[in-house]
Parts: C-alpha cells; structure tokens; sequence
C-alpha cells in the first residue's frame, strides 16, 4: 500500500513540475519582445535642420518595429568625411552616413559602400527628382541617395534697399553697380560665406566656360572674366567674406550689408537668429551678362555601407523609402530650406500654384523655395511644375 502510495504521489509531482514547465514555456515565448535591429546613422547637421532630422527619425522608428534608427550627430561635414574615413580603417563605420556626393568615387575605390540598386526598388528610386537623381549615379550603378539638397539665392536687407532707392539686381552687372554706389554711405554690397565656390560655379557655367567639367578651360578669357566678378568686388571691398565666421548671415545681419549670396539650407538658420526688428527677402542669384538664370545644387546625400549586415540594409532601405515619402520629404523642406526630393502628379500643380501666388507671397521661407527653385530650372516649365507641387 506504501508502496502505490509512494508511486502515485511521484507520478503526480512529476505531473505537476510537467506542467509548470510547460506553462513557463508558454509565457517566455509570449511575452518575449521582438527585437529590434539597430541602424546607426551618421549625419552633419545642426540646428532647426537637425531637430527636423531627430523628428524624422523618431517617425521612422514609431512607424515600424523592425528595425531603430539611432541618429549621432559627428559635426560639420568635414568631421563626418574624416571619421567616416576613420572608421574605414577600424572596421568601425555606421550602417549610413550623410556624405557629400563628390565623396561617391573614393569610397567605391576603398570598398566601403554598396550600391542602392539591390535594396531600393525602382519605383522608389523614380520617384525622386531625375536631376537630382543623375548625381547618384556612379559607373552604373546608384551609390547614394540625394537628401539634403539646397540651391543658391541671394538674401537682401529690406530697410536698406528701401533707404539706398536699390531694386533687387536681376544681374551681377547690376550688383557689382549698386555695391559700388552704397560703398560711398559706409555700406556692403555683398556679403559671401567663407567658402564662395558656388558662385564662382554658377558664374563660369553661364559664361559658358563651366569649372564642374573633366577639361576647364582654365585660362580661358570668359572663365577669367566670370571669375574677376567676385574676386574684383572682394578687391574693390564692395563685398565681403565670412572669414571665420563661416557663413555670411552674421555679416548681414549686422545691418550694414545690402545681400548675401547664400544657400536655401541658410533658411531655418535665418528664420531663428533674425535680429528684431530685421526684415530680408530672397531672389533668384543674379544672371550674368544677360544668359539664363542658373543656380548650382549643392548639399549632401546617403551612403550605405558594406560593412552593415542583410538586415541593417534591408532597414537602411526602409528608411531612405520611408525619407521619400511626400509627408515626409515636404516637412524637410519646409522646416530646413533643402530642395523637396519628390514628384507629385500633375493634376496638383494647378491648385498648388494658385495657393502659392495668394497667400504664400508674402512667406520669405516658403517665397525662397519657389524663387530658389525657378532659377534653376532654366526655363523648362515641366521642372518648375514638379516642384511647385510639393510646396502644398
């Protein structure tokens, strides 16, 4: 009797410890999270243009629950080109990376990033602008993809246009002109960033002698001459640089400068440091010698790298995808002054231009956009509509 009792008694904790492990078992696997794969993302921006990228981020990551893009500020982008090359010699690169498109060559040559082709359908990829796609394009294939895209404009005092009886120059002619005529009042005619290559670009591509070009013709006389442009006003000190300040706003600002020849990215800085009391527009950058309005894109785009596994890809492509998106593509554009990246459909470009013209024209940020935007479309009223579309 012991004996049946001791066995039904180790038969039931058997039973018992069964069926603990099997209810253990079952909870482990439904509350166990599903995890993550982590993206890290190198970019240079600062500012309103970073609180607008964290908040893209953020987006992204609530939008899904595959994968967490972790977003790391390194700097200005010259910091970010020398840890990037850093990290390449310590096998320590981020899964992207916000890279100038110029950087593309070398880091095919090193090995370190992957073409988008495998991961970006092409439906994605025709969706961005064709002339901003073309600079992707590398041997073929489509190394990085466009993002912070800006265009040159020409920033002008207001009050002081008003004070010196100046109009906005509609050429550099009539610039170099009125900076010479205001210099005898104590006042600049133009204020450049540290760095004033755009000009120089946009100046010798409508002379028609382009420095963006395998051959320049260097000693050309109509390059030389595009070039004297600046180089005679900094000469004649009827324009200025930023020198350490980097960038030509702080000299405007000052109050003692007619313009600043600038990028539409200077948009969100302006709007947030404009001393009270000041008030500016934007134009087109001037023509020269009476050729087509011309405005150079500039900026930065994405890479991927090979160092990044399957599924750090799969989620790098679902966040370029996701950066595309028409909500998305239009609050970077607002918020940064960057160029929208996307199309829209036609049937949009009616109703958008409409909007623009009666209650926009007073909007300095959103007026930039569409003057910056229609100075480099070089007359092909098909671009000026694709844009306008995305400033609904």
């Amino acid at each position: 009797m012991k004996h049946h009792f001791r066995l039904l008694l180790s038969l039931t904790v058997i039973l018992a410890l069964g069926s603990l492990a099997a209810c253990s078992g079952k909870t482990t696997t439904t509350q166990s999270p599903h995890k993550r794969v982590t993206l890290t993302f190198w970019h240079g921006m600062t500012g309103t243009s970073q609180q607008t990228l964290n908040e893209l981020v953020r987006g992204f990551n609530h939008s899904q629950s595959k994968y967490t893009v972790v977003a790391s500020a390194q700097g200005n982008f010259t910091n970010v080109q020398q840890k990037i090359m850093a990290a390449a010699k310590s096998d320590t690169l981020p899964t992207i990376a916000q890279t100038t498109y110029t950087n593309v060559p070398d880091y095919v040559h090193g090995k370190f990033i992957v073409p988008l082709n495998n991961y970006l359908p092409k439906r994605t990829m025709a969706r961005i602008d064709p002339h901003l796609r073309q600079v992707s394009y590398y041997r073929g294939q489509t190394y990085a993809l466009p993002f912070s895209k800006s265009i040159g404009l020409l920033f002008y005092n207001r009050d002081l246009l008003k004070q010196t009886h100046t109009a906005v120059p509609k050429s550099w002619e009539a610039l170099q002109r009125d900076a010479t005529r205001v210099k005898a009042q104590g006042l600049t005619g133009l204020a450049l960033n540290q760095n004033f290559c755009a000009e120089w670009d946009t100046l010798t591509f409508q002379a028609g002698t382009p420095l963006m070009t395998p051959r320049p013709k260097l000693t050309s006389p109509k390059m030389l001459a595009a070039t004297h442009v600046v180089y005679d006003m900094l000469k004649a000190k009827t324009a200025t640089t930023a020198g350490t300040d980097g960038y030509g706003n702080v000299q405007f600002f000052k109050g003692k400068t007619l313009f600043y020849s600038g990028s539409s990215a200077a948009i969100g800085v302006l709007q947030t440091s404009t001393p009270k009391g000041f008030h500016w527009g934007t134009a087109p950058l001037p023509s020269y010698r009476g050729n087509r309005h011309v405005s150079a894109i500039q900026g930065n785009d994405l890479v991927m790298f090979k160092s990044a596994s399957k599924a750090q890809r799969r989620g790098a492509a679902a966040f370029m995808t996701y950066l595309l998106g028409q909500k998305q593509t239009l609050k970077w554009a607002k918020a940064t002054g960057y160029l929208p990246l996307t199309t829209l459909v036609d049937f949009l470009f009616h109703r958008c231009t409409k909007l623009l013209f009666h209650n926009w024209i007073n909007c300095p940020v959103k007026l930039a956009i569409f003057q910056g935007i229609f100075s480099r479309v070089d007359g092909h009223p098909k671009r000026v509509r694709t844009r306008i579309d995305l400033l609904d």
